[in-house]
């Protein structure tokens, strides 16, 4: 990516899906308190749907309707706000963004444990697998994974963008990358641009290995399907390394830690 300053990110007006209203206990029209998973419980749960948030909130409610499922964390804070479900859990990174951006809303963190985040692949693509682990491992040794991260998170924020190198050869064709960009600051639109940390990152890496790089938005939970059906050669999207996801592609070491929290009414 090219120079990259702050966005400020605005929660557009939404039409809330049929899946985000239905079903389930009625939202309280009270503020929440909530000190653990075990007060998750009885709610009404905004996620967007097949993000680790998804699944983290299905594992804590006693009954599946409770969680009202969004193809956008933007559209889960509007149904917040509109007092359609009682809180959201999403990435702490994004739930940052909307708070800043929303002053009636707060974070409670704590609730859950760390997560791993790391690139996806077609099952078995070793090759590939190899030499992205190479190319990040190179990065991280360079120091420039911590400013592409610290580009967009912290006191330093579009102090260090990322640049191609001058003479960056790429040769090597074009790696397709299939990402969600509803998810400030790991990946959001800039304009018709996807921006942020993993398409930085995922261009330093293309950088190294002498490719051009595509970026193809789509919907988180088609991103695995496209990656194992060949329609795109790897997935970067905020992806917590799960057991579930294991089982139809391949990830790369991790590149980022994060955490899921919760955003509530304050």
């Amino acid at each position: 990516m090219k120079k990259k300053v702050l966005a400020v990110f605005l929660v557009s007006a939404a039409v809330l899906t049929a899946a985000g209203c239905s079903g389930g206990s009625q939202a309280s029209s009270e503020p929440v308190e909530i000190q653990s998973v075990d007060d998750l419980a009885d709610l009404k749960i905004g996620v967007q749907i097949g993000t680790t948030g998804d699944s983290q909130a299905t594992d804590a409610v006693k009954d599946d309707s409770q969680v009202n499922r969004f193809n956008k964390g933007a559209d889960a804070i509007v149904a917040l706000k509109n007092g359609k479900v009682d809180c959201v859990v999403i990435d702490s990174l994004p739930a940052e963004k909307f708070v800043e951006a929303n002053d009636d809303l707060k974070i409670v963190d704590g609730i859950f444990d760390k997560e791993e985040y790391a690139i996806c692949m077609k099952k078995g693509n070793t090759a590939l697998r190899d030499a992205f682990n190479s190319a990040l491992a190179e990065l991280k040794e360079e120091g420039t994974l911590e400013e592409i991260q610290n580009n967009y998170i912290g006191d330093e924020i579009g102090e260090h963008p990322y640049e191609s190198p001058a003479d960056v050869d790429r040769s090597n064709g074009v790696l397709t990358m299939a990402t969600n960009a509803e998810f400030e600051p790991w990946e959001y639109k800039e304009g018709d641009e996807v921006v942020g940390i993993d398409a930085d990152i995922a261009q330093a890496i293309c950088d190294k290995l002498g490719y051009e790089l595509k970026i193809e938005d789509m919907a988180f939970e088609a991103i695995l399907t496209s990656v194992d059906t060949g329609k795109a050669d790897f997935g970067a999207a905020g992806m917590t390394v799960t057991p579930d996801r294991e089982e139809s592609v391949d990830f790369t070491d991790t590149y980022a830690e994060a955490t899921q929290v919760v955003i509530v009414k304050k």
